[in-house]
């Protein structure tokens, strides 16, 4: 019978092994070096900036849509209360109170639910009350170019 070196040694029982990397055997164990560090981190790096970008995006995005839900709640709400009791609610507070609305809602862009801008009825209106309409309080302009105070 045949020693276990000699079965080793024939060519098909040989395993084929890959030649260590260069530098390896002397430092294995010792972890990455600087440059390959280098390279992760600038990988991760590209990799954040396409996609950080996007995601703001979307987050302003959201934001906006929010808004413009809110808005119409609003608008629903001061429409029903006035077509409900003749007149329009003097406050946002007074459409909780009423229960036309559980909350003043916060507005998603200034994160406040006190920045809301309520518009009194039109001069010509002869209308009672003091709350009309109500636009965000939030200054600067919308993804397609509005103002947000124009909304």
């Amino acid at each position: 019978m045949q020693s276990l070196s000699a079965l080793q040694q024939h060519p098909r029982n040989r395993l084929c092994r890959a030649a260590p990397l260069a530098g390896s055997a002397k430092r294995s164990g010792r972890g990455f070096t600087l440059i390959e560090l280098i390279v992760v981190m600038a990988i991760v790096a590209l990799l954040a900036s396409i996609a950080a970008p996007r995601y703001f995006n979307s987050l302003h995005k959201s934001k906006e849509t929010a808004l413009l839900a809110s808005l119409t709640t609003l608008r629903d709400a001061i429409d029903q209360y006035a077509a409900d009791k003749g007149r329009y609610p003097d406050s946002l507070q007074a459409l909780a109170e009423a229960r036309y609305i559980r909350e003043v809602p916060e507005d998603p862009l200034t994160a406040s639910r006190e920045s809301w801008v309520e518009l009194p009825p039109p001069a010509d209106m002869q209308a009672e009350g003091r709350l009309w309409d109500v636009r965000s309080g939030a200054a600067g302009r919308s993804a397609d170019g509005r103002l947000y105070a124009d909304w």
